[in-house]
């Protein structure tokens, strides 16, 4: 339901706003502005923080990749459906936080901003008359404030007053450690419509993975970039970290964000997975052999971290080829058991640390070129598709030359992004290459 935001303001003696964007590394930018002075003024932002790296650096090319070397403004376009209140906020001073859309000065939506990229993608399904509709599941861990970068994480300090050990995966009592974080969690949710629905302990110690009710791709991946702002801000309250890094210690298995999907007929609201009997069709299989053919060059966008690529390891829970197959958790493409009007494939690829606009419009853009490709998939894994190789990048910067090198997918996504995304992410990698690991020094220092 769209709301006229003044109107809104007003009524809920709004003091303050925060006006917010996903940069490209899915963190909110932005700025807080008096609410009076918000239904007055156009916002803006300097463009260049599309381009920043997650460590705060520039690459070489940023100007080239802007167009300028001004570093000039973009204006920022509230989305009223995104308006919801800052539970945490001071009750002296309630304040809203509105995602926005960037668009250039031309009055074009900005080609390098994540939300942009998940526009470009819906509107090519919507020109075909299809509506994706897609579920995400976000996993993360609670762990101990950690001040020291050098120290491994560890769980932190439940309600019975010890560390939680790992391997408690659907248990309610170890969920209960946390009860007082995770109902506070979900209080902030609620207050701020967020559509969440089962939450489970998963493997790891302190790890959970909270489902989203299926819906819009665009209002899902608003609503998990506020969940992770949320997540981590309720942590905080309770004296612990939250935290979305993909592999965050050694020992346990990584945090992913699978994507459920499937696609339904605009006009008649069926699902266009299935025909009239029912059956999987040719669109159905076309849509899994997009994911298996472009998945590779996706990659970036799903792993966009260098730590995102310690997932990808045999018989950790992570995918590490190319199988699909059915109601098989090995592979990383899957076909749930479902109803045929409830007919989808789940994404395993994407971490936790992906941007979910561009790891939603890169899943989508993926089956969107199989079925206008009449791509055709193997045939189902029926066995653990961990008894095959890996066939995945291993690492950032191969993940990159991939992507840089496919061309269709770069024309979905946009070109002018694809180039942008590169640079900064190996920026990224250069920065991270500089640092010399413990392992090193453990192992070389003294023996090579």
């Amino acid at each position: 339901m769209t709301i006229d935001i003044g109107t809104y303001l007003k009524e809920h003696r709004v003091e303050e706003v925060e006006c917010l964007i996903p940069d490209m590394t899915g963190n909110a930018r932005g700025k807080l502005i008096p609410a009076k002075k918000f239904v007055k003024e156009e916002s803006r932002l300097p463009e260049s923080v599309l381009v920043q790296a997650v460590n705060g650096a520039w690459s070489d090319e940023h100007e080239e990749l802007l167009g300028s070397d001004l570093d000039g403004d973009m204006v920022l376009q509230p989305d009223p459906s995104t308006v919801r209140v800052v539970p945490w906020a001071k009750e002296s001073e309630p304040t809203v936080q509105i995602i926005h859309d960037c668009y250039t000065a031309d009055g074009e939506l900005h080609p390098l901003a994540a939300r942009s990229v998940l526009r470009r993608v819906l509107e090519l399904y919507e020109k075909e008359g299809w509506k994706p509709v897609i579920a995400p599941e976000a996993e993360f861990y609670f762990v101990q404030k950690n001040d020291n970068p050098d120290m491994e994480l560890v769980p932190p300090i439940g309600r019975s007053g010890r560390h939680e050990r790992p391997g408690q995966a659907y248990s309610i009592d170890a969920a209960n450690e946390y009860e007082d974080v995770i109902d506070d969690m979900y209080d902030y949710c609620d207050a701020m419509n967020l559509d969440l629905d089962t939450l489970i302990h998963e493997s790891g110690a302190a790890q959970f993975e909270v489902n989203f009710l299926h819906g819009d791709p665009l209002d899902l991946a608003d609503q998990i970039f506020i969940f992770k702002r949320t997540v981590r801000e309720t942590a905080l309250r309770h004296d612990i970290y939250a935290t979305f890094m993909a592999k965050p210690m050694e020992k346990e298995p990584g945090s992913a964000m699978h994507i459920h999907q499937s696609v339904v007929d605009i006009k008649t609201g069926k699902n266009i997975f299935v025909d009239d009997k029912g059956e999987e069709n040719d669109l159905f299989r076309h849509y899994i052999g997009g994911l298996q053919k472009y998945t590779p060059y996706a990659l970036a966008f799903y792993a966009p971290n260098v730590n995102s690529y310690r997932r990808f390891t045999k018989d950790i829970a992570a995918p590490i080829n190319l199988c699909w197959g059915y109601d098989n958790r090995t592979t990383g493409i899957r076909v749930p058991a479902s109803s045929p009007q409830a007919k989808r494939v789940e994404n395993r690829f994407p971490g936790m640390d992906a941007n979910p606009y561009l790891a939603l419009a890169a899943s989508l853009a993926c089956g969107y070129l199989g079925m206008k490709q009449k791509i055709e998939p193997s045939e189902p894994t029926a066995h653990s598709a961990y008894e095959e190789d890996i066939a995945v990048a291993r690492s950032l910067l191969e993940a990159l030359d991939l992507l840089r090198s496919c061309e269709p997918l770069a024309e979905v996504v946009g070109n002018r992004f694809v180039r942008a995304y590169c640079a900064v992410k190996e920026v990224e990698y250069e920065e991270f290459k500089k640092v010399i690991s413990s392992w090193e020094r453990e192992y070389l220092l003294l023996n090579v």
